[in-house]
């Protein structure tokens, strides 16, 4: 399974992600959609997870929940827009990793790719960084990966250039 995942588009949709995204079999968004009409146009582009983030208003909020909690080629991931880093999760995030024992555990919000092994919950966390121009980040970045048979493989990090203004 092929995942192409970004998040903090804020709106903007770069045209070279269906390019990156092409092969895919799925794209996932951690949140800060911005509009409804970039969520449309991705998921007329290939199936579609997403989780609303905090900038994101009643309409995406009625097409996209808080969170998802789903399996995907024998991880279980979790996804949610505001989750923090290992080890300073908030107590609501650590218990929740507890409770659910992902395997991947995806958030955005901070617009800085991070993607860590926590070796204190057996998780690996990913945050795609920012794929649109609204924010402080420097860089525009997004991330693909595979999973197969429970194994994340071929993870790559892709920077789409300087963020826009």
């Amino acid at each position: 399974m092929k995942i192409g995942l970004l998040s903090d588009t804020h709106s903007f949709l770069d045209p070279r992600i269906y390019d990156y995204f092409k092969d895919c079999d799925e794209i996932w968004h951690a949140g800060d959609i911005g509009s409804i009409e970039l969520l449309d146009e991705l998921e007329k582009f290939k199936p579609l997870k997403a989780v609303y983030g905090n900038i994101d208003g009643k309409e995406i909020r009625t097409e996209a929940p808080e969170e998802q909690i789903f399996e995907c080629a024998g991880m279980k991931i979790w996804m949610i827009h505001i989750g923090g880093y290992p080890p300073k999760y908030t107590r609501m995030i650590k218990e929740k990793l507890t409770e659910y024992k992902p395997d991947i555990f995806i958030c955005g919000h901070s617009h800085i790719l991070k993607i860590i092994f926590d070796k204190e919950r057996k998780v690996l966390h990913i945050n795609p960084g920012a794929a649109g121009n609204h924010g402080f980040h420097q860089i525009k970045t997004m991330v693909r990966f595979e999973i197969n048979q429970g194994k994340v493989e071929n993870l790559e990090v892709i920077e789409l250039g300087k963020r826009g203004r």
